[in-house]
């Protein structure tokens, strides 16, 4: 039993909603019917429009008909049955209420009849097959039924069968007419659905491709507002829950500002590029702009596309290291060793007693440039020989301890020139321990050097975790003379330096060892003047997963 009752409400919701809707209507009008029998015959006065010949009848049967409606109206709203019984059982609940009234109020002359027309071609929209007929059939001999109760019963007033047929004819003829006319609505209905589904399946389907591309995409309106961005590019904003509808500057300010000047300057591409650093997981993000709509005016709504530069970068490493290769087993075979020769040359030439001063400068010079040569070798051969790495958990507090106290003997630094400011205790990062020494040597050693062109030296190291991510990063800060935005952009590519004396090759090495342990090195302007690289870690949640 419990089952059937399941099915049956199974049913009732699988039914199309125009028999829901047409079956509400049905019963509204069939409750605002009932309602106005009633107050006509308790306002009007003697001798009453309707339910004169019977009037305990007439009242009662529309008190009936009204709680009836209402009970229809509850079992229309939640779908206790099916359409179909619950349209049989009204029309026959119809049929019988609306003749009793007619023959309350003096039988077919009063005009009630009509009403069957509505309720029987009403139904007929959304009743199977042969049942309008028999709808229509069961109104029939209801009418020349109580045509001859009227005649046989003793009434007062007269039957009338050529009325009663007229009516029933135009029952018949609205019960044929209209179940057509119900079929091809709920057919249209019926594609109309369909169609909504196949939209709804193809929205959900290009919202499932926008979410999970590999690419970072986001549409903003000509209001500046968020209108659409998958979860790749909330990721890579390090945006926290849903950012549909929020305006771009709550979400990313620098590109808000970049984008609110290029809509306001002409002169720039209609398709420009933009590079920042999150201040949140500080990663160097391109935006490429695509102006959507006619003419893809600047005023309207734009297509964001994001890429981690990091990724880009690798990928161009990765052909430069590829080169970089092949070079380096060039230089091992054919330079390293004529170098140690014109080296070892001029040290022993710069032992010969009979050189003059100007010679043993020579001489000098000679051994000066070999050894610079051959320190660009073994630099060149490192990056050659850099995929080797054993990362490790390492306790930051106390390993820049021991580090700060190295390079300063080594550098025979003052107290205080290189100092490491407070940090929480408990910080651990993961990091090849060899490769993290290499890389903070290289920027303390530069921090060192150019600090010392403004006349004193302060270097601090600062380590912290990245507010939101959690990932730890560790700062050398210097108080310097700064770098200009050009050099910023160039100073990690390979053999590029300022500094008479440079290979060009540290701060590439370092950048790409920080890479090489799933770690970022980045470039940032410190207010009040001098520089800060800061590495950040990878991110403490997949370490476990990185080493299974």
């Amino acid at each position: 039993m419990r089952e059937s009752r399941d099915a049956l409400l199974q049913r009732a919701a699988d039914e199309p909603d125009l028999t829901w809707r047409v079956l509400g209507t049905l019963n509204a009008f069939r409750a605002l019917i009932a309602f106005a029998l009633l107050a006509l015959f308790f306002a009007g006065g003697q001798p009453r429009v309707f339910g004169d010949q019977h009037p305990t009848l007439f009242w009662v049967t529309a008190a009936a008909y009204l709680v009836f409606a209402i009970g229809a109206a509850v079992a229309i709203r939640r779908r206790w049955l099916g359409a179909d019984i619950q349209a049989i059982v009204q029309s026959l609940v119809d049929i019988a209420a609306i003749v009793a009234l007619m023959h309350a109020s003096g039988g077919i002359s009063s005009g009630l009849g009509g009403l069957l027309i509505v309720f029987v071609g009403a139904a007929s929209l959304v009743l199977p097959r042969q049942f309008p007929t028999i709808l229509a059939a069961v109104a029939t001999f209801a009418i020349l039924g109580q045509q001859a109760l009227a005649q046989f019963g003793g009434g007062t007033t007269d039957a009338n069968y050529p009325a009663a047929g007229i009516l029933s004819a135009v029952i018949f003829a609205m019960a044929l007419a209209t179940r057509p006319l119900g079929r091809r609505i709920q057919a249209s209905e019926a594609l109309a659905r369909q169609r909504g589904v196949d939209l709804q399946n193809l929205s959900e389907l290009n919202e499932y491709i926008v979410q999970h591309l590999r690419e970072s995409i986001m549409v903003i309106d000509d209001d500046n507002r968020i209108r659409l961005s998958n979860a790749s590019a909330t990721q890579l904003l390090a945006a926290s829950g849903g950012v549909r509808g929020l305006p771009l500057r709550d979400v990313f300010e620098p590109l808000a500002d970049y984008i609110h000047e290029w809509r306001a300057d002409g002169s720039q591409s209609s398709h420009p590029e933009f590079t920042v650093i999150t201040s949140g997981s500080s990663l160097r993000i391109t935006a490429h702009l695509a102006p959507l709509g006619k003419g893809a005016a600047r005023s309207g709504p734009i297509l964001v596309f994001l890429e981690d530069a990091s990724l880009i970068n690798e990928r161009v490493q990765q052909s430069k290291l590829a080169s970089l290769g092949r070079l380096s087993a060039s230089i091992a075979h054919e330079i390293r060793n004529p170098v140690g020769a014109m080296s070892h040359a001029a040290q022993l030439l710069g032992e010969s007693p009979v050189l003059t001063e100007d010679d043993k400068r020579l001489t000098e010079i000679i051994e000066t440039h070999s050894s610079r040569v051959s320190h660009i070798i073994d630099n060149v051969l490192q990056l050659s020989r850099r995929d080797s790495s054993e990362p490790e958990r390492l306790s930051l507090g106390p390993w820049l301890q021991d580090f700060a106290q190295e390079f300063s003997n080594t550098l025979e630094l003052q107290e205080g020139e290189l100092t490491i400011a407070a940090m929480d205790p408990d910080l651990e990062v993961r990091m090849d321990r060899s490769h993290l020494r290499q890389v903070m040597w290289n920027l303390c050693d530069n921090a060192v050097k150019y600090a010392s062109e403004t006349g004193g030296i302060l270097v601090e190291l600062y380590a912290d975790r990245m507010q939101g991510q959690g990932r730890p990063y560790v700062e050398v800060r210097d108080h310097g003379l700064g770098v200009d935005a050009a050099t910023a952009d160039k100073m990690f590519e390979p053999f590029y330096t300022e500094r008479s004396g440079g290979t060009g090759l540290g701060l590439y090495i370092s950048r790409e060892l920080c890479e090489l342990n799933r770690a970022t090195l980045l470039y940032l302007d410190r207010p009040g003047g001098g520089s800060i690289f800061r590495i950040v870690f990878a991110d403490p949640a997949r370490w476990e997963s990185t080493t299974t």
